[in-house]
């Protein structure tokens, strides 16, 4: 599904991402471990091509991420595509953030049904029967009509998750999803998550909830320093580390 092949990116002298290797099957959860500053979100908003890497490739479903092939002068070559086209890509890539990102003017219901509109063309009538329904899917069919102001940091949470499945997505990314929350609002975001892997949605969830990670997880990678030092399932990364970054960092959230 997803094919991370030697993915480097910088920022001017700072080299964040160092020659990322990483492959996500159809259907799976891959949870991403690591330490501040290891790589890790940025490595999600590359493949949601908000960011663009400096070498390597990128491919979803098989298709190449930002970039079309061609030939010049006999040699192989990359040509960057339009905006355009990079748009209908992303589109089939949801994206939770870490922020809710919510449109402060518009009702939960709004939110929801702002993007099959404007992006996909759906009626507005469709729009709004799909929006209530996954509203309701993520407990909130009792807040349609309310604003963001008006919900908790939880409920805002998963307006958002709503909102990027009102996309049809064939993925979902969580960046931190439940970093911004009280601990008290954890566990009402992290059971909508639950639901969609149970369901078989493709994610790459970004998070330091361990015990998220050993429930649902069907494989694990562990960052460091712009690259990843391990992975593999829960139980040689989270139970069983081999490599003594990844011993260490586990010591101190264990």
């Amino acid at each position: 599904m997803v094919e991370l092949a030697g993915v480097h990116k910088w920022y001017g002298d700072n080299h964040v991402l160092r020659g990322v290797d990483l492959v996500v099957p159809r259907g799976t959860v891959t949870v991403v471990l690591g330490p501040s500053g290891s790589g890790k979100s940025t490595a999600l908003r590359c493949i949601n091509q908000l960011e663009e890497i400096g070498a390597g490739c990128i491919r979803v479903e098989g298709e190449l991420q930002g970039y079309r092939e061609g030939t010049r002068r006999g040699e192989d070559v990359l040509y960057r595509l339009h905006p355009k086209q990079i748009a209908v890509q992303r589109a089939r890539v949801g994206m939770v953030f870490q922020r809710f990102n919510l449109f402060p003017h518009m009702t939960a219901l709004a939110n929801v049904m702002e993007a099959p509109v404007q992006v996909l063309g759906v009626s507005k009538a469709e729009a709004r029967e799909r929006a209530s329904a996954l509203l309701e899917r993520v407990g909130l069919s009792d807040r349609l009509d309310h604003y963001p102001s008006q919900l908790s940091g939880g409920q805002q949470q998963r307006v958002a998750i709503a909102r990027a499945l009102a996309m049809e997505p064939d993925l979902m990314l969580f960046d931190e999803p439940t970093s911004a929350l009280d601990p008290e609002l954890v566990g009402e975001v992290l059971g909508v998550m639950r639901d969609l892997a149970t369901s078989g949605m493709t994610m790459i969830v970004v998070t330091h909830e361990i015990g998220f990670a050993r429930e649902v997880a069907d494989q694990v990678v562990f960052m460091a320093d712009g690259a990843v030092v391990e992975h593999g399932p829960v139980s040689q990364v989270i139970d069983a580390p081999t490599e003594p970054r990844t011993q260490d960092f586990l010591a101190h959230v264990l």
